[in-house]
């Protein structure tokens, strides 16, 4: 066994995590659900997302079953909902394709929606033994100090030196043990920030301690100004209580979401309620801007609120509208609508 992958080993016998809960009958499919949330995410962050997930649907085929919006209603405020429209998507392909069980081999597994090489590595290495490397954030921090490695790992030639390196210390036996063992490595000594060389059990070795380069390596990705983005939304109230939400496009932005309505730019507030709401009676209010962050732009929400008298003369499509009340209704919402509503109720009591 490479020395490096048995000090890593060691050093996780005794430090590891050994208690996470996908861990625990660490079926492929549990395992799979678990590094879709965790792609991007903490663990800590995870963990309570993780069991409220597994508690609804215990197996794949209750998952492929299951309406879209009840997987988007447990996902909320877990972010990136890619993750989650690609999980069910793929729960599907599963029953339909593979009779139920996710398959054993690599190239099958990356076939399915939102799995890629690392995430497929792992699901295997994880819950079924197969010798695969993996190469998620954590690894790549690992790596690229310990053989100090220069380049953003965005770029394709970088990529390919550290796949080459994940693949020339992933060992043979406790392939499994190893690939939870480097991650969480990386995750709890090898942080971003202030990592713990004295306690690392291949830091001895490692060229950026022995350089003092920690604090520069992995190389940052090229910094890019954020740009601020606006829209303008409705807050419509029914004299009941309830807020309309409309379903976002499948693409984009909290796909598949239940948000407010948008205005766009050729669409006055009075414009869009005549035309979908007919002749009522309302009182319009301003409300609190929402600025919330997006990997690659800063995204400003301007929200009006409309509040009725009575029912609107026009009947809404009910595949792309909903009345919805947070204490009865279970639907996918962003967290910054879903945080808005809160802190409106909280207003208005």
């Amino acid at each position: 066994m490479d020395s490096f992958a048995g000090r890593v080993l060691a050093w996780y016998d005794l430090h590891g995590r050994h208690d996470l809960p996908w861990q625990q009958d660490a079926s492929p499919y549990r395992v799979w659900v678990s590094e879709i949330m965790l792609q991007q995410t903490q663990v800590s962050t995870v963990i309570p997302y993780y069991q409220r997930f597994m508690d609804h649907f215990p197996t794949v085929d209750k998952l492929a079953r299951a309406p879209l919006d009840d997987v988007l209603h447990l996902w909320s405020g877990l972010g990136y909902y890619a993750r989650g429209r690609n999980l069910h998507k793929a729960a599907q392909q599963i029953v339909s394709q593979f009779n139920g069980q996710l398959p054993d081999n690599l190239e099958e597994v990356m076939s399915l929606p939102g799995i890629g090489r690392s995430t497929a590595g792992a699901i295997l290495a994880l819950s079924r033994g197969q010798h695969h490397a993996i190469l998620d954030g954590n690894v790549k921090r690992v790596l690229c100090r310990f053989h100090e490695v220069d380049g953003w790992s965005g770029e394709s030639a970088t990529l390919k030196t550290l796949w080459s390196l994940a693949e020339q210390h992933t060992p043979r036996r406790r392939v499994a043990d190893y690939t939870q063992a480097i991650m969480d490595l990386g995750a709890t000594v090898c942080t971003r920030h202030r990592p713990a060389c004295t306690v690392c059990p291949v830091a001895d070795d490692c060229g950026a301690a022995r350089s003092g380069r920690q604090h520069v390596l992995p190389v940052a990705r090229p910094r890019r100004e954020r740009p601020l983005r606006r829209t303008q939304c409705l807050v419509v109230e029914s004299f009941r209580g309830e807020v309309l939400l409309q379903r976002r496009p499948a693409e984009g932005i909290w796909g598949g979401l239940w948000s407010f309505p948008e205005l766009n730019n050729s669409d006055a507030v009075d414009q869009w309620c005549e035309r979908m709401l007919g002749d009522v009676a309302m009182v319009r209010r301003e409300a609190e801007a929402i600025r919330h962050g997006f990997s690659h732009f800063e995204l400003l929400i301007e929200p009006v609120r409309i509040l009725l008298a009575d029912e609107p003369a026009r009947a809404l499509d009910n595949q792309q509208f909903v009345w919805y009340n947070p204490a009865l209704d279970k639907v996918g919402v962003p967290a910054p609508v879903s945080a808005f509503l809160k802190k409106l109720n909280e207003a208005d009591r």
